[in-house]
C-alpha cells in the first residue's frame, strides 16, 4: 500500500514481500580483459544503465578495487513485469562479489549500497519474507506466511514503474484502510482478505487484461489473486498443487500470456 509522497519525489509504502523460485542466473567472470555485461534477451541493456552493472560499479568503488569483471545474465524473469528482475540481478552481483572478495562488507552495508540503485534491491539482499516500509528499504521479518503455490501470469507487455507512480492519486488509494488491522495486530497472512495493491487500479484502467487475468485465476481456483508491484504480472495463490497445475494447463490456451508455476521461498 502507498502511504504518502516524499519531498524527494519517491513514495512511502508498506508491502509484504516474499521471494519465489523464479529467477535469472547471474554469472561473474573475474580477471577478464575488460568489464562488460552480456545478456541475449533483446530488452535487457548491456551497458551502464543495467542495474547489475551499476551494482558492480558501486561495489568496486566501495572496495577500492578496479579488477575487470564480466557479468552474464541468463534471463528467465519477464522484463518490466513488476517482479523485481533487475533488482534481484543487482542483489546477486552484490552478494557474488562480496563472497568472492572474502566478505569485506556486512549484509547491512550491502543493503545500503543496494538502496543507491533501487528500493527493491535491499530486499533481495535480505533474502527473507519481510514487511517493507519507507521506500522499501526498511525491512522487518515476517513469519505469518503459509507455503502456497504461486501461479504468475505475464500478459506479454511491460509497464513503466515511474509512469505508474506519476499517475497515482493518493486520495483514491484504499489499501491503508483495508490493511490497518492486519498490520497493527501482526496477523497471519490470509490471501482471501489481505491482498491489496494501490497501483493495480491505475494499471488495470489502462490495460483491462489485468482484470481479465485476475478473474481467470480466481475462476480456476486461486484463493486470492492480485497484480504484482507496478505490474503487469498478476499472481494467483493456490493451496492445492493439483489445482495450480490444472490452472496452468488452462492458461496455456492464451497465446499471448506467459505463465509460471512456482513455490514461495520462506
Amino acid at each position: 500500500m502507498i502511504t504518502g509522497k516524499r519531498s524527494d519525489g519517491y513514495h512511502d509504502l508498506v508491502s509484504l514481500m516474499c521471494r519465489i523460485q523464479l529467477y535469472d542466473t547471474v554469472s561473474l567472470t573475474f580477471g577478464s580483459e575488460n568489464t562488460a555485461l552480456s545478456c541475449v534477451h533483446p530488452q535487457v541493456p548491456e551497458d551502464e544503465t543495467n542495474l547489475a552493472f551499476k551494482a558492480l560499479d558501486i561495489f568496486q568503488k566501495a572496495l577500492g578495487n578496479d579488477e575487470n569483471v564480466k557479468i552474464n545474465i541468463d534471463k528467465k524473469i519477464p522484463v518490466a513485469a513488476g517482479l523485481g528482475g533487475g533488482s534481484s540481478n543487482a542483489a546477486a552481483v552484490f552478494l557474488g562479489l562480496n563472497r568472492h572478495y572474502g566478505y569485506p562488507f556486512s549484509k547491512d552495508e550491502l543493503m545500503e549500497m543496494g538502496l543507491l540503485i533501487g528500493a527493491d534491491v535491499p530486499f533481495f539482499i535480505y533474502k527473507k519474507p519481510a514487511i517493507a516500509s519507507g521506500v522499501g528499504e526498511k525491512l522487518k521479518d515476517y513469519h505469518g506466511l503459509q507455503n502456497l503455490k504461486v501461479l504468475l501470469v505475464f500478459p506479454g507487455f511491460g509497464v513503466s514503474t515511474s509512469q505508474v507512480y506519476k499517475s497515482l492519486n493518493l486520495g483514491l488509494t484504499k489499501c491503508k484502510k483495508k490493511l490497518k488491522k492486519f498490520l497493527l495486530n501482526h496477523l497471519n497472512f490470509d490471501p482471501r482478505y489481505h491482498l491489496c495493491n494501490d497501483l493495480e487500479p491505475i494499471v488495470a484502467s489502462r490495460y483491462p487484461v489485468i482484470s481479465e487475468v485476475k478473474e481467470t485465476l480466481l475462476d480456476l481456483g486461486a484463493i486470492g489473486a492480485r497484480m504484482s508491484g507496478s505490474g503487469p504480472t498478476v499472481f494467483g495463490l493456490f493451496a492445492d498443487l493439483c489445482k495450480a497445475k490444472k490452472a496452468s494447463l488452462t492458461l496455456s490456451k492464451h497465446a499471448k500470456w506467459r505463465y509460471y508455476l512456482s513455490d514461495m521461498l520462506l
